[in-house]
């Protein structure tokens, strides 16, 4: 199966040269790499161009972003990959794997954040935790059914014709765009956390702090719960 790997971004130069490296490892390769533009003004257009990326420019926002990512792939499977989050080697060899079974409509890899100087293992622990307890507090009819919520620095990955089909993203979503839609794909299937890590940057926790961070996350988290979406954004700056 051919698998796209579509990349929300916005003013990621920092970023992506060790993400060009470990995408540029993959074994086997991806089918593309396409990078979805949300309005940079520093040089990550120019450098994902010299990567060899396609580039798609969208309204900001990862909701609309991951969704005109998806419309453009070629691929039948899609993996969206956040800027500041580095897949393992085997990465297309996992999904193919998880997706042959027709039973599961969504799944990601096990995020481990991870900077230059520490990992952040409560916050990672947190994080695992996290997929189990909030489908099971506020989706428990889900939980039920095997339904994990993910997020978006889990590498989450489907088929993009049943991303289609269920209408995608929630175009105005700046944040939690990745929980609504598990809750969509749930409907089709199981949404699974794969056993495999993935490495994601710990630049918000290094910028707020472990405490703060993880409040936030479960501030934003809790809103996100109860159908509040306007002031999520607000809660969850962005930290490049």
């Amino acid at each position: 199966m051919c698998i796209s790997i579509v990349i929300p971004m916005l003013n990621e130069e920092a970023a992506l040269p060790r993400l060009s490296e470990v995408l540029g490892a993959l074994d086997p390769k991806p089918h593309e790499v396409l990078c979805v533009d949300g309005g940079s003004t520093d040089r990550s257009m120019e450098m994902a161009r010299d990567f060899g990326w396609r580039m798609v420019e969208s309204p900001r926002g990862r909701g609309v972003q991951i969704n005109t990512g998806v419309e453009v792939a070629t691929g039948d499977y899609v993996l969206v990959l956040h800027a500041d989050t580095y897949p393992p080697i085997d990465a297309m060899q996992v999904i193919a794997e998880t997706l042959a079974d027709p039973k599961i409509a969504l799944a990601s890899f096990t995020p481990v954040i991870k900077g230059p100087e520490k990992t952040r293992w409560g916050t990672t622990a947190h994080n695992w935790a996290k997929t189990w307890y909030a489908p099971l507090l506020f989706r428990p009819h889900l939980f039920a059914r095997g339904v994990r919520l993910l997020f978006g620095d889990h590498g989450m990955f489907f088929r993009r014709d049943q991303f289609l089909a269920v209408g995608g993203c929630d175009p105005s979503a700046r944040v939690m765009e990745e929980a609504d839609i598990c809750v969509k794909l749930a409907e089709l299937g199981r949404v699974k956390l794969v056993p495999r890590r993935i490495e994601t940057s710990d630049r918000r926790i290094a910028e707020w702090g472990a405490l703060k961070a993880n409040w936030i996350y479960l501030k934003v988290g809790f809103l996100w719960a109860m159908g509040v979406r306007q002031r999520l954004e607000r809660l969850y700056p962005d930290v490049r």
